[in-house]
């Protein structure tokens, strides 16, 4: 395995601990997470629907650690859209205070993505 893949595979499962955390605090409604979606103007009922496309998202990803590459693909590609969604409401509502949060997980969703796009050595 090279470098470059050896450390787009560490991204990746970076990537699904990051939103594995962030679909948890979705679903109990962390003070953190309501009070960024207020921010932003994103009612805190979206919330449990986040967190299920989020959640898709990391088992999509674990899949394709599983063996299931074009899954794994899939997913990632959802998870950029997601957080480029996520970044853009934050530009949108001019929240750059923390906008570098939904950037770091744009970031490791990217990095996923080009872990999966890989072809097989």
């Amino acid at each position: 395995m090279s470098i470059v893949t050896t450390g787009l595979l560490i991204t990746t499962v970076l990537c699904i601990a990051a939103n594995g955390f962030e679909v948890a605090a979705k679903l109990v409604k962390a003070q953190f997470v309501v009070q960024n979606s207020g921010e932003v103007g994103l009612a805190p009922r979206w919330l449990p629907y986040l967190a299920a496309i989020e959640g898709a998202g990391v088992v999509g990803l674990v899949i394709g650690l599983a063996g299931v590459r074009p899954l794994g693909l899939a997913a990632a590609i959802g998870l950029v859209a997601f957080f480029i969604g996520a970044v853009g409401a934050h530009i949108r509502s001019n929240v750059l205070h923390n906008i570098a949060f939904p950037s770091a997980f744009l970031a490791l969703a990217a990095g996923a993505v080009g872990y999966f796009a890989l072809p097989l050595a």
